[in-house]
């Protein structure tokens, strides 16, 4: 049950629920494939596949296969990767590393920007994510995020699901974990942050993955909150 009286900081799940990486990482290398002059490139299955990579690559940070990486090592590999499936060998290096930061420049939801600044007006805000903390100031200066404060990967050594992560956010934030309320489109993050203690607030992205995304598309659990928008979680903290 929502005991909005303890909640003094809302911690957000930052790709899906707060940015729409999909759209934008497609809208950025269809712009480097026209560079090169691919007149035809597929930009939302060039995101889908460089997101495809994303957690396997975590996941061996996580299980202990190779020293801590940040995201945005992570993604250049994967980049290079899939570099030739999508006809980009073209791109010269200074291009390449544009194109990896793409991910600095994710364009937030019509949403976000509103809704955290009116949480902002009663609580501390912070990201929670598995970005790296050059990419998450940059991104949050590009999509004008108001942020109070950066959680990230980089802050725990450490990628989510993994505990460290949430440990470390509610020992950063004053060790009270009912104080904290994570707000996030994925299922899988708020169950965590409930294990250890947090509240939670469910905010429904149907499209994050595009129109056949099968996972997320409900929650799967009673959430403190469940809502469609960010500005619907303000509205149900009396924001």
């Amino acid at each position: 049950m929502l005991n909005r009286d303890l909640v003094k900081v809302v911690i957000f799940d930052t790709f899906g629920t707060v940015v729409d990486w999909r759209s934008s990482v497609a809208t950025e290398g269809k712009s480097a494939a026209h560079s090169i002059g691919l007149t035809e490139f597929d930009g939302d299955a060039f995101a889908d596949a460089w997101r495809a990579g994303y957690h396997p690559k975590m996941k061996e940070v996580r299980d202990g296969k190779r020293p801590w990486t940040t995201n945005d090592v992570l993604h250049r590999e994967r980049l290079e990767e899939i570099i030739p499936d999508f006809g980009l060998d073209k791109l010269e290096n200074p291009a390449r590393e544009d194109l990896n930061r793409a991910w600095h420049r994710l364009n937030p939801w019509p949403d976000s920007v509103a809704g955290i600044s009116r949480l902002k007006n009663r609580f501390v805000v912070s990201t929670f994510s598995n970005g790296s903390l050059g990419l998450l100031v940059n991104m949050s200066k590009n999509a004008g995020l108001p942020w109070d404060a950066i959680l990230c990967s980089d802050v725990f050594r450490a990628f989510k699901p993994a505990a460290e992560c949430y440990l470390g956010a509610i020992d950063l934030l004053g060790g009270e974990p009912q104080s904290i309320m994570l707000c996030a489109a994925h299922n899988y993050d708020l169950s965590r942050g409930r294990k250890f203690g947090m509240q939670t607030a469910y905010v429904n992205r149907p499209t994050e993955y595009g129109p056949d995304q099968t996972t997320d598309l409900k929650a799967d659990q009673d959430w403190e909150i469940v809502a469609t928008s960010i500005e619907e979680v303000a509205d149900r903290m009396d924001c």
